[in-house]
């Protein structure tokens, strides 16, 4: 990406940002109820009155605002809360793709976390039912594509890997949609080694492993990562950069990290955008790709999550266009869908950049 840098002036990031909006992406690290707009988060409220989310829209600005990782999940879990019924999955869902579809994504893994929902009630088969209605719903009537991740909430323990893997391998149950097997939640407390039999059940039916590793531990997470669960990607991967043999480790066997620096701000996990160490990543060779996470609790979406990367990388447009075809390249999307999502970002780069 080095060959297309530039330190654009005022009006150059402006057009920049304009790039960006119509820029045709994947994202590969953003999460079902994280990506829950305001609109839809009051919404929920509203149905579910017992809840202490705010119902008003301006009121989640602070409702928000997290003062750490371990406030951030209590927030959080606090939002699963209000999806109680397959009405509630299938409206969240379908409102995410129409959010994507704006910002022009064309394919979307969207990390779901069953478990969260299974355990409040919601009927199994239902909730399939529901995130697969709303995808192939999506699909006919935005053009976006959604594939799931199924994870393991990490704060709920071995039960949660075993009832995770049992919905994502078990034929009856199992989403056509579905592609990987992940694990999320806190890091601290939550050693990766213990979840190797549910990664390894989970690889043998034909799923791939995203787990989240070194956003909010050392790099050692990663390794166990890599060496316990056999992970094809790395959900954030933000403290890689402490391990020079880790980062060259990476970047030899093509694995790729799921940036968010938005998300890494937000949850104190970086202290500020100016040390976030994406640099040391692209320096290294490390395959970079771009996502939000959890955009509205982060204030933030996929585009300026791009705007965000230019800036700390220096990028023009081809170099922002190169950044999200890592993305692309980075997917489980089959080779087809790939070429004809790599191919639309060339045609609007050039049509962008013509004289």
């Amino acid at each position: 990406m080095s060959d297309h840098s530039a330190a654009p002036a005022a009006g150059q990031a402006r057009d920049l940002h304009a790039f960006i909006a119509g820029l045709p992406k994947a994202e590969l690290h953003v999460h079902h109820v994280g990506s829950a707009s305001p609109r839809i988060v009051s919404e929920l409220a509203a149905r579910h009155s017992d809840s202490k989310v705010p119902t008003d829209p301006e009121a989640l600005v602070d409702y928000f605002s997290f003062t750490d990782f371990a406030h951030f999940i209590d927030v959080y879990l606090s939002v699963v809360d209000l999806i109680r019924t397959p009405e509630d999955v299938r409206l969240l869902t379908y409102e995410v793709a129409r959010d994507m579809a704006r910002q022009q994504v064309r394919y979307a893994e969207l990390t779901i976390t069953p478990f969260s929902s299974t355990r409040r009630g919601i009927d199994e088969r239902a909730f399939m039912d529901a995130i697969e209605d709303a995808r192939k719903a999506a699909e006919a009537e935005f053009g976006t594509v959604l594939r799931w991740c199924f994870d393991i909430p990490g704060e709920a323990g071995l039960e949660a890997a075993e009832e995770t893997v049992r919905l994502a391998t078990e034929d009856r149950v199992r989403p056509e949609g579905l592609v990987s097997f992940g694990l999320g939640g806190p890091e601290i407390g939550v050693p990766r080694p213990q979840f190797k039999p549910y990664f390894d059940r989970a690889i043998a039916a034909g799923l791939h492993s995203v787990p989240h590793a070194g956003e909010t531990t050392g790099p050692e997470t990663v390794w166990d990562a890599l060496n316990d669960l056999r992970a094809e990607r790395i959900g954030h991967g933000t403290t890689s950069a402490q391990d020079p043999k880790l980062l060259a480790h990476l970047a030899e066997r093509g694995i790729a990290l799921e940036v968010c620096p938005t998300s890494n701000i937000a949850t104190r996990a970086v202290r500020t955008l100016d040390e976030h160490p994406i640099k040391e990543f692209v320096s290294a060779g490390v395959l970079v790709t771009i996502n939000s996470d959890d955009p509205p609790m982060f204030g933030t979406d996929l585009n300026n999550e791009y705007a965000v990367a230019a800036r700390l990388l220096d990028l023009d447009e081809r170099g922002v266009a190169d950044l999200a075809k890592n993305a692309v390249r980075a997917s489980f999307l089959d080779a087809a869908g790939k070429a004809r999502i790599e191919d639309e970002i060339d045609t609007y780069t050039s049509a962008w950049l013509a004289p």
